[in-house]
């Protein structure tokens, strides 16, 4: 049974957006959640229509990954790091975690990319959105660090491998130590 709380205490209609954007990607997150424990089961583990693609898109990225980077199960699925043997301190929000950098996750209606370089560096975010209408006819589907590949015959394979090249892991530690780890009181 729902009870209508905002006849006794007022409630703005932003704030119950909030609660339920908060909800639906609670549970979408669930939902999807990579089949697998390894990088090869998650590999191993997907739809038909997705082996193919998200195999060859795991490959470009592994391919062309720079040096102190790495394919391992991150949160729960498929990400590319810098591990704790380069980063000891790990991610800030879950030190356990290595630092993220990139992801790869097949959701319900697409192939999704992740780049934190793409979020924290706009000069990288703006060169991917300039180049990507010359390698896919799809539209870009794009969030802050979220690229959704809804056509698999539109995934444009060397461009992504083109943006795997652009940041060093030591750029992008440097990059996250400057924008998100906590400043050092003097």
């Amino acid at each position: 049974m729902l009870i209508d709380i905002s006849v006794h205490f007022p409630i703005s209609n932003s704030f119950l957006s909030l609660i339920g954007r908060v909800i639906h990607i609670k549970q979408t997150h669930q939902a999807m959640k990579a089949n697998g424990t390894t990088v090869e089961e998650i590999l191993a583990n997907l739809p038909e229509d997705r082996l193919e693609p998200f195999n060859k898109l795991h490959k470009v990225i592994v391919d062309h990954l720079p040096k102190g980077f790495e394919a391992a199960i991150s949160y729960g699925g498929l990400g590319y790091v810098i591990p704790h043997s380069l980063y000891p301190d790990g991610y800030h929000c879950k030190p356990s975690e290595p630092l993220p950098f990139a992801g790869l996750a097949s959701q319900k209606g697409s192939i999704n990319f992740y780049h934190m370089g793409i979020y924290a560096d706009s000069v990288l975010h703006d060169w991917f959105v300039e180049e990507y209408p010359k390698y896919s006819k799809q539209k870009l589907d794009m969030g802050k660090s979220c690229i959704r590949f809804k056509k698999m015959e539109e995934i444009p394979y060397d461009l992504i491998g083109q943006l795997m090249q652009k940041m060093t892991a030591q750029d992008w530690i440097n990059k996250y130590e400057e924008a998100y780890k906590p400043k050092k009181k003097k």
